[in-house]
């Protein structure tokens, strides 16, 4: 049992799990809002032993040493690579803390974004930002069946976006490290990002956070009259580039402004902003309760053993 466990900032966490904390530590200190800065994340840590964090604050080496006492970070979103996270893992892990995340928790949520504003779109249903009827895409309402879609990034979630597509008719292509058997079974095209892009008049982004791949040379090799998507936590591409490409024939789609980088484009008339995250979903509260809990007993079975 950790003496203190404190959840820095809210974590999206169903009550049932948030009582069920209490169970694993003497004092249970939780809030209800972000830190607003370094010295405030540490002066909520403290002598804690155990912190919750969602994906909202960042918990950098600034602050954890600060904090001599933690020896469990239970990051309460998910968590692909030490580089794309939102705590400083490699200087945790060099204090000898154990930082567990969580992974697929929210996907299911983002499938059904994609597919819904892409008929949207395809279809013209609804109204543009200015609150103007929107047009179909090409004039006339138009189905799925047969849009060339590119997905950058296969992983979890850029898996399911591909399935849910194909299966509505799309023809798939994808970039990603390297081939992928399964998705090559399925018919899926592996291709270079720049031909990818040219080719493709969609393009879905699922990258993790802070993952940066579309630049001028890729933009340019996009062009224009493009769909975008992006589903990640950080933008997939360079800001000035994009700047210039959102002016043009082309439009794109994204949850938050964490997605979308400056809210200076929130108003564009080229951009769908949400302003919501479309993975928060009473599903994905679940199971991203039951992950959270199923990791803090991971620990303390490490910790026995």
């Amino acid at each position: 049992m950790f003496k203190k466990l404190v959840a820095v900032e809210p974590l999206n966490l169903i009550p049932s799990a948030e009582k069920a904390l209490f169970d694993y530590a003497e004092e249970v200190v939780m809030y209800d809002d972000m830190p607003g800065s370094v010295d405030e994340m540490a002066k909520r840590i403290g002598d804690a032993d155990a912190v919750l964090i969602s994906y909202t604050s960042r918990l950098g080496k600034d602050a954890l040493e600060q904090c001599p006492n933690v020896k469990y970070i239970g990051m309460c979103c998910s968590l692909y690579t030490p580089e794309s996270a939102n705590v400083d893992i490699l200087y945790a892990n060099s204090r000898g803390i154990t930082v567990l995340g969580v992974r697929d928790y929210g996907d299911e949520g983002v499938v059904e974004y994609v597919i819904s504003e892409l008929v949207r779109c395809l279809h013209g249903f609804g109204t543009k930002n200015d609150g103007t009827p929107r047009e179909p895409w090409d004039g006339i309402p138009r189905e799925i069946t047969g849009i060339k879609v590119g997905i950058v990034g296969l992983g979890v979630s850029g898996g399911m976006i591909a399935d849910a597509l194909k299966f509505l008719g799309a023809e798939i292509s994808y970039f990603a490290r390297s081939e992928k058997e399964a998705a090559k079974q399925k018919g899926y095209k592996f291709l270079p990002l720049k031909q990818l892009v040219k080719e493709s008049e969609v393009i879905v982004n699922c990258l993790n956070r802070n993952t940066v791949l579309l630049h001028e040379e890729e933009f340019e090799a996009m062009g224009n009259r493009k769909i975008m998507f992006n589903t990640g936590l950080s933008p997939a591409w360079d800001e000035e580039p994009f700047a210039k490409w959102i002016d043009e024939d082309n439009v794109l789609y994204c949850d938050t402004l964490i997605a979308l980088g400056n809210e200076k484009f929130i108003n564009h008339p080229h951009v769908n902003y949400m302003g919501v995250s479309v993975g928060r979903t009473r599903q994905a509260f679940d199971r991203l309760s039951e992950k959270v809990l199923a990791n803090i007993e991971t620990y303390k079975k490490s910790v026995k053993g």
